[in-house]
């Protein structure tokens, strides 16, 4: 563990294992002395304070038998740390809804007219990223673009995916067949980036995932809200 030394030369860890023992230690401490029988203060502060694992008194607590009460106070501790757990689980949800407010999507639109394509941009919330396929059908690449794009809608409901024929747009002498497919990323009614030709960036065959990492590298994507929920429940692995 991580252990920082502070001005009263008090230990203050910084690792998960660290804060569980620095809670154990400061129940121990909040707790009305005269409350607690001498057995058990004596685990609590045994568990506050782990030694050595060669050491005499780690090998003594080993290899003495464990007790109903020592059973039922280890029990206990185990209760507050699944606590603890679903606490901070709770924290990161609420925390991932406040941060994901507004419209949800989860599928590709589909566009018909320059008029929508131009209302979809200036209409929708300023926080809300909009990516814009333009794509012809028999295009090389535009395909497999839309078929990522689907996935990726499904994976980030918070960002609004398009698509629309760039004979579509009104501006088809803008969107000749030698560009296409073209991704367009707006956001507060701005185009914030554009990608000509972007199948040239990947392999013959590319999917959602080589998609996600292209727009990955240029911050066009948030955070996947799976992924910041793996990350807590890692977390939370460690402190066990």
């Amino acid at each position: 563990e991580t252990e920082e030394n502070n001005e009263e030369g008090s230990v203050c860890r910084t690792r998960p294992k660290g804060v569980i023992n620095d809670w154990r230690k400061f129940k121990l401490e909040s707790q009305d002395s005269d409350s607690i029988p001498p057995s058990k203060k004596e685990i609590l502060r045994q568990m506050s304070s782990p030694q050595s694992r060669n050491g005499k008194d780690s090998k003594e607590r080993v290899s003495r038998k464990m007790s109903i009460q020592e059973y039922e106070l280890i029990h206990k501790e185990k209760e507050d740390e699944n606590c603890l757990r679903k606490y901070r689980r709770q924290c990161m949800q609420d925390m991932h809804q406040k941060l994901s407010f507004g419209p949800r999507y989860g599928f590709v639109y589909e566009l018909e007219t320059g008029e929508q394509f131009l209302e979809t941009i200036e209409k929708e919330l300023k926080i809300t990223t909009i990516v814009v396929h333009i794509y012809e059908d028999g295009i090389k690449g535009c395909d497999a673009l839309n078929s990522s794009l689907t996935c990726l809608a499904a994976e980030y409901p918070i960002v609004k995916f398009c698509k629309i024929k760039a004979s579509n747009t009104g501006a088809g002498d803008r969107f000749s067949l030698d560009v296409l497919p073209t991704l367009l990323i707006y956001k507060g009614g701005e185009l914030i980036s554009n990608f000509i030709s972007v199948a040239e960036q990947f392999a013959e065959e590319f999917f959602a995932g080589d998609v996600e990492s292209f727009l990955n590298e240029y911050g066009l994507l948030p955070e996947r809200e799976v992924h910041a929920l793996e990350h807590t429940k890692i977390e939370e692995e460690d402190v066990e």
